[in-house]
């Protein structure tokens, strides 16, 4: 009779909080109090999550070309995209119901802590000729919306590799109620706006 072998648990490998978190509690949180007088801590906003966007448009029909944007947008992001597909075809564009049009990435949690600290202190800043971030692209209702013209920005790509530069749409999505509130969220955090 086989002997059954007990598996050994291991206690899951615990990641200590990003430090834009730790910001966010200790140092973000009080300064929204004070200045828009929450009455309580669950009123005050927060980030929600960020989606990262690209367009695939002249290499829909490269499957290589593809996988190559696919790689590089996990090497950003740290998260699988999802293929974002034609909803209508359009005969003037050579597109068809269903093709592949673009890239998604949603990061929520603690990727996507990561990656605005990263965005925002490491890619940011190397933008050629970098002046600042627009304040005047939020949606209404305290979301963000933000293009980069260039993925090199990020340091996980490699100028070497790069096989064509593009750019990508990146959305900071809030739980606040005005862009006021969203904008005031986002400058304690660190987003370079424009003076």
């Amino acid at each position: 009779m086989a002997k059954k072998v007990e598996k050994k648990e291991t206690a899951p490998e615990v990641k200590a909080p990003s430090r834009v978190k730790v910001y966010y509690e200790t140092e973000v949180v009080p300064a929204l109090q004070k200045k828009f007088g929450y009455k309580s801590v669950m009123q005050v906003p927060k980030i929600d999550k960020i989606v990262v966007n690209t367009g695939l448009g002249d290499i829909k029909d490269n499957q290589k070309s593809m996988q190559t944007v696919e790689k590089e947008l996990a090497a950003i992001t740290g998260q699988k995209p999802v293929y974002r597909k034609a909803t209508k075809s359009v005969a003037n564009f050579k597109l068809r119901e269903g093709m592949n049009v673009g890239l998604k990435v949603t990061l929520r949690g603690q990727r996507m802590y990561d990656f605005y600290d990263k965005l925002v202190s490491i890619a940011l800043p190397r933008v050629r000729d970098f002046r600042g971030v627009s304040d005047k692209a939020f949606d209404g209702r305290g979301n963000y919306a933000l293009g980069l013209k260039e993925q090199l920005i990020f340091p996980e790509i490699s100028y070497d590799q790069v096989e064509k530069i593009r750019g990508m749409d990146v959305c900071i999505v809030t739980t606040a109620k005005t862009d006021e509130e969203a904008r005031e969220l986002l400058r304690l955090l660190g987003m370079p706006f424009k003076k």
